[in-house]
């Protein structure tokens, strides 16, 4: 039981510190976990998101970042890297005020600080996973 202290106590400290280095409003941290899991359905991708199916197609459109892969019957499967920059563009648009232009160029002006951004919402994901797992073995 001390290694999971330990393990637990690890990440709340790196949690607290991604979260002060993410450049995302706080209001994009209260959206859903995401599962883990490969593959989402524009369905499952709107309610992660908070953004309606008809929004995700036409920010399809808009923004070369979101590629969903399409399979049969044109059918569209969001990946987890989808998701995230889905969530960036909805917290441009939405919570920072920006144009559909302007969220375009801070996207591409922000492939540099991406990675960085990804990392550490899968370190927020990965420490709620675990906690997760924390309380079903206390329980």
């Amino acid at each position: 039981m001390k290694i999971a202290t330990l393990i637990v106590d690890f990440f709340d400290a790196s949690l607290s510190l991604s979260q002060t280095d993410m450049k995302e409003p706080i209001a994009t941290l209260n959206l859903p976990t995401i599962p883990s899991k490969q593959y989402f359905t524009i369905g499952e991708v709107s309610k992660l998101c908070d953004v309606k199916p008809h929004v995700l197609r036409y920010w399809e459109q808009e923004f070369s970042e979101i590629k969903p892969v399409k399979r049969r019957g044109n059918r569209r499967y969001y990946q987890r890297e989808d998701i995230f920059t889905i969530r960036r563009i909805r917290a441009l648009l939405y919570e920072q005020g920006y144009t559909l232009a302007g969220a375009r160029s801070s996207l591409t002006g922000e492939e540099a600080r991406d990675d960085a951004s990804i990392s550490n919402m899968l370190v927020k994901q990965t420490v709620e996973e675990l906690e997760e797992a924390l309380r079903i073995l206390k329980s």
